[in-house]
């Protein structure tokens, strides 16, 4: 009797200490769109900054108070931010909802790595006329004007490559054949199975995990949506081997990164 109270009172701790009410596949359609807009609307942003940069190295533009050099650098300074925020926006967008990849191959690269085209789009003009319009500014002026757009280049589209595009397809497989909670650790971009524990003292939801590539790290859990909504868009590979193996589970259609069959013994 003791013991069927017990459970019952660890029951209803796991009930209350549930999270939040997951998005429903239209709420994270709504908030994915919402992110593209706003992602739009700090592109435009950084494209117009980019122009200012321009006008005010062909002297189009005069503005007061600051040197030449000094302007460029505020607008080049102001590109790159809107730029970096917005393809932070836009990856996020990604995840909610993914793009489709069947069929669409070359469009579904080009939407996943548009963080990494607008940053082209937004220095790369504004490098060119500064090699190519020597005239306009002192030597040394131009020089660091240079570098630092160059810098802002590679830093905006470092940041926005989405080095782990995950489709729509892929996702979906994923919901459908992990029902139970997986793992996640604050870096990288895989998730991992693992296990839900409820302290039925404190209601404190803790995770574990037998993959021994997070040995020793701080995890953190959800459903699969959860972590792939956090940007980890990979199965682990040896979680994967074992899961088919001890578990008889099919992953096939799953985004699962590539390694060596060492786990399973193969």
């Amino acid at each position: 009797m003791e013991e069927t109270k017990k459970k019952a009172a660890v029951k209803a701790t796991a009930e209350e200490t549930k999270s939040a009410p997951k998005l429903t596949k239209a709420e994270e359609k709504s908030k994915a769109t919402t992110l593209r807009i706003i992602s739009i609307i700090l592109w435009v942003l950084a494209i117009g900054f980019e122009v200012l940069a321009i006008l005010t190295l062909l002297k189009a533009l005069y503005i007061p108070g600051l040197s030449q050099m000094w302007w460029m650098i505020i607008f080049i300074v102001l590109d790159l931010v809107c730029c970096i925020v917005a393809s932070q926006l836009w990856k996020k967008a990604s995840f909610l909802d993914p793009f489709k990849k069947t069929g669409n191959k070359v469009g579904f690269v080009i939407l996943n790595q548009l963080g990494v085209i607008m940053a082209v789009v937004c220095f790369l003009p504004l490098i060119i006329l500064l090699f190519t319009n020597k005239d306009k500014m002192d030597k040394k002026s131009r020089i660091i004007v240079t570098v630092v757009a160059i810098v802002a280049l590679l830093v905006a589209g470092l940041l926005g490559w989405n080095f782990n595009p995950i489709s729509a397809e892929e996702k979906a497989a994923a919901e459908e054949a992990l029902t139970e909670d997986v793992v996640w650790t604050a870096y990288g971009h895989k998730y991992h199975l693992g296990e839900a524990h409820v302290d039925p003292v404190t209601g404190e939801k803790t995770y574990t995990s037998e993959c021994h590539t997070i040995a020793n790290s701080t995890l953190f859990g959800g459903s699969v949506t959860d972590a792939i909504d956090a940007g980890r868009s990979e199965l682990c590979y040896y979680c994967a081997k074992r899961a088919e193996k001890e578990q008889g589970l099919e992953l096939d259609g799953l985004n699962i990164e590539e390694g060596v069959e060492e786990l399973a013994g193969e």
